[in-house]
């Protein structure tokens, strides 16, 4: 077999949920669980977190549908809603929370029969404009929804722009307008991603909805998971499968795009930008051989990368190759690709194994 693996380590994750837990001691938190858990792999991070998740949060039906096989009970919340009315009756038959985000989804929702009442979550504004109803609407959706037969509970939900950044005034701005609309009979409220789940107090509300730090990577440019408590829990590792030696003024790679400045050792990895390594990582970016890291020399390619071993002589073929994971945190490498660990853990590719540690 090809030599490159991504290990995922389950207890982990089981220790990050918890983290989450109490940085907000009596609130419940879905944990979010979309795009295959993050690159993770849903079904055995659900299966890690069934008996201490309070809830799963997804993108899409397709999701929520594969969550809800795997646990009968749990609340699961479906972030963007139903993208079409067919859809309700089958959100309704998984037992979903669903998330309402427009006018139309509001009207669809009143004219909808559906087998059961759904708890609804409306999705309101607050800043970001990216989706969501206006403070105003959604006092007359609370109007029309409250009472109406497709509705079990009637909740409030909305999503940050700029928690990332510490201090940034629009996060402010953001509770502001949340807090402005809770003299409305809500039965639940949720706020709080990760990066105000940990920095953001006001935001924690009744419910969480930790995501990114679920997988031991840190919404923050300035705070690493590990000040954070975080444990990594993928670790990308991939071989030497050769080293070569450089005279200096030689080129490596595509497009000659690194020149030996001194007689090289240059080792090849196996892993590349079809296995979900960012093609954009730059000369330099570093990797961990024998505990030591070593730069990415010339660009990646799609099945391998070079890397210059030559201050590290005692590396030969065959040693193991961290791209990202215990040693190496994957925010650094992002952070040298000009990309966020979201991207990376994300984009690595069905033809990496996964092998889970519980």
């Amino acid at each position: 077999m090809r030599p490159l693996v991504a290990t995922v380590d389950l207890a982990a994750v089981r220790h990050n949920y918890a983290v989450a837990k109490r940085c907000a001691p009596g609130r419940q938190a879905f944990a979010v669980v979309k795009a295959n858990a993050y690159g993770h792999g849903v079904r055995e991070v659900v299966t890690a977190l069934h008996d201490d998740a309070d809830g799963f949060a997804v993108a899409s039906l397709e999701e929520a549908a594969e969550v809800r096989a795997m646990h009968g009970q749990a609340r699961i919340l479906l972030l963007e809603g139903c993208f079409s009315a067919d859809e309700l009756p089958i959100a309704a038959r998984l037992g979903l929370d669903l998330m309402v985000r427009s006018a139309e989804q509001v009207e669809a929702l009143l004219a909808a029969q559906l087998p059961r009442s759904l708890n609804v979550w409306l999705k309101v504004d607050t800043g970001m404009h990216r989706l969501g109803l206006s403070p105003q609407v959604v006092r007359a959706a609370f109007a029309q929804l409250r009472g109406a037969a497709q509705v079990s509970e009637l909740n409030l939900l909305s999503h940050f722009a700029c928690a990332d950044e510490r201090g940034h005034p629009l996060t402010e701005q953001q509770v502001e307008v949340f807090l402005d609309l809770l003299d409305l009979d809500f039965d639940l409220r949720s706020l709080a991603n990760s990066a105000a789940l940990l920095t953001v107090p006001a935001s924690h509300m009744d419910w969480l909805r930790p995501g990114i730090m679920l997988y031991g990577a840190t919404p923050f440019a300035d705070l690493s998971a590990a000040e954070l408590g975080l444990k990594p829990v993928m670790s990308l590792t991939a071989q030497l499968i050769a080293v070569n030696e450089v005279a200096a003024g030689e080129t490596v790679g595509y497009g000659t795009a690194w020149v030996a400045r001194r007689p090289s050792r240059i080792g090849m990895v196996s892993c590349g930008y079809a296995d979900g390594y960012p093609r954009s990582a730059p000369s330099g970016t570093p990797v961990v051989i024998r505990g030591q890291r070593v730069p990415l020399a010339g660009r990646v390619s799609m099945d391998m990368l070079a890397v210059d071993l030559t201050d590290l002589p005692e590396a030969v073929l065959g040693d193991a190759v961290e791209l990202w994971g215990t040693q190496l945190p994957v925010d650094d490498v992002a952070r040298a690709a000009g990309s966020i660990g979201y991207e990376l853990l994300t984009k690595v590719t069905t033809r990496v194994p996964r092998r889970y540690q519980s």
